[in-house]
């Protein structure tokens, strides 16, 4: 393994990326980032971590744009919005986690944040539908219904976060190193490659 190798995940909700993450941390004996990453923007920023969880990749409307350009419709400036200050603090974040150290970094655009870093590797894990409802259902204890529509909003949410923030597409492989399928392969197979291929 290189000496500084950082890995980001990117994954459809209920595909087990997470898990992937986790078991690649323990084999490699790397940090995981996932929700660690709300918290340390938190410390530096000064916006609590229950802001960062709230407005956690999800979607940002298209009038935000204009916000963050810092100006109007008659040209007059004003304060940069809430959500981009979050974004900025979470980038700022994964940036400097990735600079002192080796690193497993769970969505939030880190393979777009990480793009021009040397020993990055960006996987994308997916599944298909009815593995990814057994999953939610198992998880999270809902009805199939419950599942499908969480996956749904959940997977609507991201794209639309990833797209805003990265001007580029969600889930496109051309944009990921490897793109594997849990639902074929199984959370411990994808594991074993991401770790055979890192090492």
């Amino acid at each position: 393994m290189k000496a500084n190798q950082i890995i980001t995940i990117g994954r459809e909700f209920g595909s087990g990326g997470h898990e992937v993450g986790v078991n690649l941390s323990k084999k490699l004996g790397i940090p995981f980032y996932d929700k660690e990453i709300l918290a340390e923007a938190s410390k530096k920023s000064g916006y609590s971590q229950a802001i960062f969880e709230k407005h956690d990749e999800k979607p940002t409307s298209s009038f935000l744009y204009a916000l963050a350009m810092g100006v109007n419709s008659f040209g007059n400036t004003f304060q940069r919005p809430l959500v981009l200050d979050l974004y900025l603090a979470q980038f700022e974040t994964i940036r400097k986690l990735a600079e002192d150290g080796p690193g497993i970094f769970i969505g939030r655009c880190s393979d777009y944040v990480l793009n021009d870093m040397e020993n990055v590797l960006n996987v994308f894990i997916h599944s298909d539908v009815k593995s990814r409802v057994e999953r939610i259902m198992s998880k999270y204890q809902v009805s199939e219904k419950d599942a499908y529509d969480m996956i749904k909003r959940k997977d609507k949410d991201r794209a639309s976060y990833y797209n805003y923030y990265s001007n580029e597409e969600w889930g496109d492989s051309r944009h990921y190193d490897m793109c594997l399928n849990t639902g074929k392969l199984g959370i411990e197979k994808v594991t074993d490659i991401i770790y055979d291929f890192v090492k």
